[in-house]
């Protein structure tokens, strides 16, 4: 096990590179089940849930290469199904999307009950909706959920709630079913159209990614492609929360400003200076910020992903902030990590109330999950003194070279074995 030790109160300046999207390559992997071909993915962010699922893919039969450290040879000709077993799948939420693949391409698919961070309840009871429409017969039992189709047929499917994960397990079975699937309250999100670009690009033919309707027209067969990665808005956003609170002047390359509108609005409403420019965003912040209120959303809106980094930069605003958590109810686990800093928060259900304090002091903290992992990396860079910071394997699990992205800022980080 290791820690991290961040000495605060070095401001942040220079250039920081976004590595490609966690959240789109965890999908786009196990997509690749469909090809029955060689893909390559490339601006893969080289993070340990990348790692496990290369492995894990390799395991059920795809010959995977590596490339570079950011790019994936995957070739799933050989592989005739797919078992993910509890000791494959309990590392890492994705898992489940091999379901989708797997049953879009063989009629039939079997996954242990997938893991990944603890931040509240997350049942894939729309993903079971929609393979049911589509015409399989899904069972769970013992912790193994089962689908199987003599044929997969075209369906109207309606979501009852927004569903990044159900919308592209639904693509996934769909691509190669007969007739025509519309999946009605889709969620949209960026990564939801990198999969499906990515889908076309082995010929698939699904459109209307990135509204509420998207239209899937099955095909008879997929083929191999080459795919790059969109950047990390998650990412993105976290390091620009992190030069807002370190007083920094930095420039955060390879992003999409689009994907960023929801933290650019809420930095420039606390004070922050956010200038666009092309394929980068830069923040300076050197004034005291003021306190705002945050509601997560589904995309468009905040996303629940940089709620708990953005409490941290609360925490010593002038005035009282109010975050409202709508998307993950155990998503306010680092308040108790960030009252040891010397925060101040009330928590009541879904909401939490901050009140500016005049600055953090340095504790030893625990992850408790990714995001809350690297909203206690920003409370470090904002105290006072040395913050340890433990179960870092939460946080490698989600960003590429964070302390020496953050070194190569000006950041005093070291990373060392825990004794």
């Amino acid at each position: 096990m290791e820690k991290l030790i961040i000495k605060g109160g070095q401001k942040l300046k220079g250039k920081v590179k976004i590595s490609g999207f966690k959240n789109s390559a965890v999908a786009i992997l196990p997509a690749t089940v469909l090809a029955g071909d060689k893909c390559v993915i490339d601006n893969l962010p080289h993070i340990s849930d990348v790692q496990i699922l290369a492995e894990l893919l390799s395991e059920l039969g795809a010959d995977v290469k590596e490339l570079d450290s950011n790019t994936l040879e995957i070739d799933t000709t050989k592989m005739e199904g797919c078992y993910a077993s509890y000791e494959q799948a309990k590392e890492l939420r994705a898992s489940y999307y091999l379901l989708g693949a797997a049953l879009g391409r063989f009629k039939k698919a079997k996954v242990a009950y997938p893991g990944g961070c603890s931040i509240g309840s997350r049942p894939i009871d729309q993903h079971i909706k929609g393979f049911e429409a589509l015409g399989a017969k899904v069972t769970v039992e013992h912790g193994i959920i089962s689908a199987e189709a003599e044929k997969l047929v075209g369906a109207e499917i309606y979501l009852d709630v927004v569903s990044v994960g159900a919308t592209i397990n639904i693509m996934l079975a769909a691509v190669m079913a007969e007739g025509t699937t519309i999946i009605e309250n889709a969620a949209k999100e960026p990564h939801i159209v990198d999969m499906a670009n990515f889908l076309n690009c082995m010929g698939a033919n699904v459109k209307g990614a990135g509204t509420d309707i998207i239209k899937i027209k099955g095909v008879e067969k997929l083929g191999g492609c080459n795919h790059s990665v969109i950047p990390d808005q998650i990412e993105a956003g976290t390091y620009m929360i992190a030069a807002a609170a370190a007083g920094g002047d930095v420039i955060i390359d390879n992003v999409i400003p689009k994907h960023l509108e929801a933290i650019t609005a809420k930095l420039k409403e606390m004070g922050v200076k956010v200038t666009e420019n092309g394929d980068s965003i830069r923040i300076v912040s050197s004034k005291e910020l003021k306190n705002i209120s945050i509601k997560t959303l589904v995309y468009p809106g905040f996303p629940t992903d940089l709620q708990q980094p953005m409490s941290s930069l609360l925490t010593t605003a002038r005035g009282t902030g109010i975050v409202a958590e709508t998307i993950f109810e155990g998503r306010f686990k680092h308040v108790d990590e960030l009252k040891r800093m010397g925060a101040n928060i009330k928590v009541e259900g879904r909401i939490a109330v901050i009140e500016g304090v005049k600055g953090l002091t340095s504790a030893t903290v625990s992850a408790s999950d990714l995001r809350a992992g690297a909203s206690l990396v920003i409370a470090g860079l904002m105290a006072e003194g040395e913050t340890e910071i433990e179960n870092v394997q939460y946080i490698d699990r989600g960003y590429e070279d964070l302390e020496a992205k953050l070194i190569g800022l000006g950041a005093n980080v070291r990373r060392e074995d825990r004794e």
